[in-house]
Protein backbone atom coordinates (compact mmCIF):
# COMPACT_ATOMS: atom_id res chain seq x y z
CA UNK A 1 0.00 0.00 0.00
CA UNK A 2 1.26 3.39 -1.03
CA UNK A 3 2.11 6.17 1.53
CA UNK A 4 -0.70 8.82 1.98
CA UNK A 5 0.04 11.46 1.35
CA UNK A 6 -3.36 14.57 2.41
CA UNK A 7 -3.35 17.89 1.07
CA UNK A 8 -5.55 20.55 3.05
CA UNK A 9 -8.46 22.35 0.70
CA UNK A 10 -10.30 25.44 1.68
CA UNK A 11 -12.26 25.94 -1.09
CA UNK A 12 -13.67 24.18 -4.51
CA UNK A 13 -10.62 25.74 -6.65
CA UNK A 14 -7.97 23.27 -5.06
CA UNK A 15 -9.70 19.86 -5.67
CA UNK A 16 -8.14 19.77 -9.50
CA UNK A 17 -4.36 20.66 -7.78
CA UNK A 18 -4.97 18.06 -5.57
CA UNK A 19 -5.93 15.54 -7.28
CA UNK A 20 -4.23 16.09 -10.75
CA UNK A 21 -1.06 16.44 -8.81
CA UNK A 22 -1.96 13.13 -6.89
CA UNK A 23 -3.02 13.24 -3.79
CA UNK A 24 -4.33 10.67 -1.56
CA UNK A 25 -7.19 12.83 0.65
CA UNK A 26 -8.26 15.76 0.89
CA UNK A 27 -8.98 17.83 4.31
CA UNK A 28 -11.47 20.70 3.96
CA UNK A 29 -11.28 23.39 6.63
CA UNK A 30 -12.24 27.58 7.17
CA UNK A 31 -10.08 30.23 9.10
CA UNK A 32 -6.67 28.78 8.73
CA UNK A 33 -5.72 31.85 11.02
CA UNK A 34 -7.18 30.42 13.87
CA UNK A 35 -5.62 26.63 12.81
CA UNK A 36 -8.25 25.47 10.99
CA UNK A 37 -11.88 25.66 12.11
CA UNK A 38 -15.41 23.78 10.81
CA UNK A 39 -15.91 24.89 6.77
CA UNK A 40 -19.43 25.50 5.45
CA UNK A 41 -22.12 22.79 4.56
CA UNK A 42 -21.85 24.26 1.02
CA UNK A 43 -18.21 24.72 0.72
CA UNK A 44 -18.06 20.82 1.82
CA UNK A 45 -20.76 19.78 -0.81
CA UNK A 46 -18.82 21.60 -3.50
CA UNK A 47 -15.24 19.96 -2.47
CA UNK A 48 -16.86 16.51 -2.28
CA UNK A 49 -19.18 16.85 -5.22
CA UNK A 50 -15.58 17.93 -7.42
CA UNK A 51 -13.75 15.44 -5.87
CA UNK A 52 -15.15 12.39 -6.88
CA UNK A 53 -13.88 9.34 -5.68
CA UNK A 54 -10.83 11.38 -4.01
CA UNK A 55 -11.73 10.99 -0.37
CA UNK A 56 -12.74 13.91 1.76
CA UNK A 57 -12.29 14.64 5.53
CA UNK A 58 -13.78 17.56 7.54
CA UNK A 59 -12.31 19.99 10.11
CA UNK A 60 -15.00 19.58 13.41
CA UNK A 61 -13.22 22.41 15.32
CA UNK A 62 -15.70 24.95 16.63
CA UNK A 63 -12.74 27.82 18.00
CA UNK A 64 -9.58 28.31 18.02
CA UNK A 65 -8.34 26.82 21.00
CA UNK A 66 -8.68 22.78 21.68
CA UNK A 67 -11.49 22.85 24.33
CA UNK A 68 -15.42 22.32 23.44
CA UNK A 69 -18.32 23.95 25.52
CA UNK A 70 -22.04 21.98 25.37
CA UNK A 71 -23.27 23.81 23.45
CA UNK A 72 -20.65 24.04 21.06
CA UNK A 73 -20.32 20.28 21.01
CA UNK A 74 -23.99 20.16 20.28
CA UNK A 75 -23.43 22.31 17.06
CA UNK A 76 -20.47 20.17 15.89
CA UNK A 77 -22.69 16.96 16.49
CA UNK A 78 -25.01 18.78 14.34
CA UNK A 79 -22.69 19.71 11.25
CA UNK A 80 -20.95 15.90 11.29
CA UNK A 81 -24.20 14.56 10.61
CA UNK A 82 -25.00 17.45 7.91
CA UNK A 83 -21.40 16.56 6.38
CA UNK A 84 -21.66 12.44 6.62
CA UNK A 85 -24.84 13.00 4.23
CA UNK A 86 -23.39 14.89 1.64
CA UNK A 87 -20.52 11.79 1.38
CA UNK A 88 -17.55 13.33 3.37
CA UNK A 89 -15.29 9.88 4.02
CA UNK A 90 -14.34 10.87 7.72
CA UNK A 91 -13.53 13.46 9.77
CA UNK A 92 -10.84 15.45 11.86
CA UNK A 93 -11.49 16.31 15.29
CA UNK A 94 -10.01 16.27 19.28
CA UNK A 95 -10.67 18.27 22.41
CA UNK A 96 -8.14 19.00 25.34
CA UNK A 97 -9.64 19.34 28.74
CA UNK A 98 -8.96 21.45 31.71
CA UNK A 99 -5.87 20.13 32.51
CA UNK A 100 -4.43 20.01 29.36
CA UNK A 101 -4.47 16.41 28.72
CA UNK A 102 -7.16 14.58 26.31
CA UNK A 103 -11.08 15.03 26.54
CA UNK A 104 -11.67 11.53 25.80
CA UNK A 105 -15.01 12.43 26.83
CA UNK A 106 -16.21 14.90 24.67
CA UNK A 107 -13.92 13.68 21.58
CA UNK A 108 -15.81 10.30 21.71
CA UNK A 109 -19.51 12.40 22.09
CA UNK A 110 -18.36 13.65 18.49
CA UNK A 111 -17.16 10.76 17.17
CA UNK A 112 -19.94 8.53 17.95
CA UNK A 113 -22.02 10.29 16.71
CA UNK A 114 -20.50 9.50 12.67
CA UNK A 115 -20.62 5.55 13.46
CA UNK A 116 -18.27 3.33 11.56
CA UNK A 117 -16.80 6.83 9.93
CA UNK A 118 -12.85 7.02 10.29
CA UNK A 119 -11.00 10.43 11.64
CA UNK A 120 -8.21 12.13 12.59
CA UNK A 121 -6.87 13.58 16.02
CA UNK A 122 -5.61 16.62 15.01
CA UNK A 123 -2.85 18.62 16.13
CA UNK A 124 -4.51 19.28 19.70
CA UNK A 125 -1.86 16.29 20.43
CA UNK A 126 0.75 18.62 20.23
CA UNK A 127 -0.68 20.93 22.60
CA UNK A 128 -1.07 18.04 25.48
CA UNK A 129 0.66 18.44 28.72
CA UNK A 130 2.10 14.66 28.92
CA UNK A 131 2.51 13.82 25.07
CA UNK A 132 3.22 9.80 26.41
CA UNK A 133 -0.07 10.48 28.18
CA UNK A 134 -1.92 11.42 25.32
CA UNK A 135 -0.91 8.55 22.98
CA UNK A 136 -1.95 6.40 25.77
CA UNK A 137 -5.31 7.55 25.75
CA UNK A 138 -5.29 7.97 21.68
CA UNK A 139 -4.83 3.90 21.42
CA UNK A 140 -8.49 3.84 23.19
CA UNK A 141 -10.08 5.52 20.72
CA UNK A 142 -12.58 3.26 18.23
CA UNK A 143 -12.20 3.97 14.73
CA UNK A 144 -9.49 6.56 14.89
CA UNK A 145 -7.07 6.18 11.72
CA UNK A 146 -4.62 8.97 11.47
CA UNK A 147 -2.94 11.49 14.34
CA UNK A 148 -2.06 14.43 13.00
CA UNK A 149 1.33 15.34 14.76
CA UNK A 150 4.50 17.94 14.47
CA UNK A 151 5.81 16.42 17.61
CA UNK A 152 5.71 19.73 19.32
CA UNK A 153 3.39 22.72 19.30
CA UNK A 154 6.31 24.52 17.38
CA UNK A 155 6.02 22.51 14.37
CA UNK A 156 7.99 19.92 12.88
CA UNK A 157 11.15 21.55 11.95
CA UNK A 158 11.04 21.31 16.41
CA UNK A 159 9.52 18.09 17.06
CA UNK A 160 11.45 15.74 14.12
CA UNK A 161 13.47 14.31 16.33
CA UNK A 162 10.27 13.38 18.76
CA UNK A 163 7.98 12.28 15.79
CA UNK A 164 10.96 9.60 14.62
CA UNK A 165 11.84 8.30 17.66
CA UNK A 166 8.07 7.34 19.13
CA UNK A 167 7.71 5.97 15.03
CA UNK A 168 10.74 3.74 15.50
CA UNK A 169 9.77 2.86 18.99
CA UNK A 170 6.36 1.47 18.57
CA UNK A 171 4.90 0.46 14.98
CA UNK A 172 1.52 1.03 15.79
CA UNK A 173 1.91 5.26 16.47
CA UNK A 174 4.38 4.45 13.24
CA UNK A 175 1.35 3.53 11.23
CA UNK A 176 -1.20 5.80 12.40
CA UNK A 177 0.91 8.93 13.17
CA UNK A 178 0.58 11.55 10.14
CA UNK A 179 3.13 14.33 10.21
CA UNK A 180 2.25 17.56 9.14
CA UNK A 181 2.32 21.21 10.35
CA UNK A 182 5.48 23.14 9.38
CA UNK A 183 6.17 19.50 7.45
CA UNK A 184 9.55 20.26 5.02
CA UNK A 185 10.86 18.41 2.31
CA UNK A 186 14.04 17.70 4.06
CA UNK A 187 11.88 15.98 7.19
CA UNK A 188 10.42 12.96 4.52
CA UNK A 189 13.04 10.79 4.51
CA UNK A 190 13.97 10.70 8.39
CA UNK A 191 10.65 10.22 8.94
CA UNK A 192 10.26 7.50 6.60
CA UNK A 193 13.16 5.75 7.75
CA UNK A 194 11.46 5.62 11.25
CA UNK A 195 8.35 3.78 10.03
CA UNK A 196 6.01 6.96 9.18
CA UNK A 197 3.91 6.06 5.92
CA UNK A 198 1.34 9.07 6.20
CA UNK A 199 2.08 12.99 5.22
CA UNK A 200 0.15 16.23 6.00
CA UNK A 201 0.84 19.09 3.66
CA UNK A 202 -0.86 22.73 2.99
CA UNK A 203 1.06 25.88 2.19
CA UNK A 204 3.45 23.90 1.02
CA UNK A 205 1.36 23.08 -2.45
CA UNK A 206 0.95 26.33 -3.11
CA UNK A 207 2.48 29.04 -5.24
CA UNK A 208 5.04 30.58 -2.76
CA UNK A 209 3.08 29.16 0.38
CA UNK A 210 0.57 31.21 0.07
CA UNK A 211 -3.02 30.42 1.23
CA UNK A 212 -4.61 32.97 -1.16
CA UNK A 213 -3.40 30.83 -4.28
CA UNK A 214 -4.46 27.65 -5.15
CA UNK A 215 -3.36 23.95 -4.70
CA UNK A 216 -0.61 23.60 -7.77
CA UNK A 217 -0.32 20.25 -9.33
CA UNK A 218 3.33 19.93 -10.32
CA UNK A 219 3.83 20.92 -6.67
CA UNK A 220 1.54 18.40 -5.46
CA UNK A 221 3.57 15.92 -8.01
CA UNK A 222 7.01 16.60 -6.25
CA UNK A 223 5.69 15.85 -3.05
CA UNK A 224 4.23 12.74 -3.88
CA UNK A 225 7.37 11.64 -5.69
CA UNK A 226 9.54 12.83 -2.93
CA UNK A 227 6.39 10.63 -0.23
CA UNK A 228 6.82 7.65 -2.60
CA UNK A 229 10.57 7.58 -2.85
CA UNK A 230 11.47 7.97 0.59
CA UNK A 231 9.11 5.43 1.78
CA UNK A 232 10.81 3.08 -1.11
CA UNK A 233 14.32 3.96 -0.22
CA UNK A 234 13.24 2.93 3.63
CA UNK A 235 11.72 -0.49 3.17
Amino acid sequence: MRPLLEVIALGVGDVAGARDGGADRLVVISDVESGGLTPSVSTVREIVDAAGALPVRVMLRGNDGYSTSGSELTRLQGAAHQFAEIGTEGFVLGFLGPTVEIDVDATLALADEFGSMPWTFHHAVDHALDYDKAWHRLRLMPRLDSVLTAGSARGVGVGLDELCRRAADDPYVAGIMMAGGGLQPDHVPWLARAGVRKFHVGPQVRPGGSWKAYVDAPTVRSWRTLVDDAVAAAL
